[in-house]
């Protein structure tokens, strides 16, 4: 989106820049830390880290600075506002009870992608999900099945802009981190209307997507099954599981 100059608010851009400064890598910041990382100097960083501690969003030790649990206001506000999670969970719930499988809702922003609604295994106690693989958690969209079949809803001038001086980073050695290879891919995903991801973004963990469209045609989020614990074949999940995605797409088309 796009606003007048007047009408930006610099200081909230910073703030929220110093914010989103915080991810898995980084839990904890000093002045210095956050001003790289957010492009401020040190002293600027320093006085948003204190107005944020101020306002309950960070704790501090009087060094170093942590998210809140106050910051989850912010996601569970979404989720309770936004239609989309809302419409999307009954289906991800009976997927997950007819196969016994994870189902998750994505949506693309910016490089990553993001578990807006998730079903969990059905009936299952113990680990059945990837590392990160919670709602809200954020994954780079190259690396997931989720992330190309929302890239691939891109035109070319769009994902040319996307993938302009974009690093893509290698987390696993089947990551794909060449940009004319993920271009590749993407076609592929188009042709198919479906993306299949082996052990992309973590090892030992597989998935297979399909894009979710609006009655307009527009895609607006992705639906996967994401399966962990053993190598699956791909023949096979798209035999048993693709039609079960599909149909489930053409069902909600109407509610999104």
């Amino acid at each position: 989106m796009t606003i007048a100059k007047p009408d930006f608010i610099e200081g909230i851009a910073k703030g929220m820049a110093v914010l989103e400064s915080f991810d898995t890598e980084r839990q904890r910041l000093n002045a210095t830390l956050a001003a790289e990382r957010a492009g401020l100097t040190r002293a600027a960083a320093r006085r948003h880290l204190l107005t944020l501690a101020h306002l309950g969003y960070l704790e501090t030790d009087g060094s170093y600075f942590w998210m809140s649990p106050k910051v989850l206001r912010f996601s569970g506000s979404y989720l309770a506002s936004s239609r989309l999670p809302r419409a999307l969970q009954p289906t991800l719930n009976r997927l997950a009870a007819q196969t016994g499988e994870s189902f998750s809702a994505v949506v693309l922003d910016g490089e990553e992608a993001v578990i807006i609604a998730r079903s969990g295994a059905w009936g299952t106690p113990t680990r059945v999900l990837a590392y990160g693989l919670h709602l809200g958690a954020r994954l780079p969209a190259h690396a997931t099945s989720t992330g190309c079949v929302l890239l691939a809803a891109m035109n070319a001038a769009q994902l040319a802009s996307w993938l302009k001086g974009r690093v893509l980073p290698r987390l696993t050695p089947h990551t794909i981190t060449q940009a004319r290879m993920l271009r590749q891919r993407i076609a592929q995903v188009r042709k198919d209307d479906c993306c299949f991801a082996s052990e992309e973004h973590e090892l030992g963990v597989q998935a297979l997507a399909v894009p979710l469209r609006d009655m307009q045609g527009h895609t607006v989020a992705a639906l996967n099954v994401v399966l962990s614990g053993g190598r699956h074949q791909e023949d096979a999940l798209r035999r048993d599981l693709l039609p079960l995605l599909f149909e489930a797409a053409r069902e909600v088309r109407a509610l999104l």
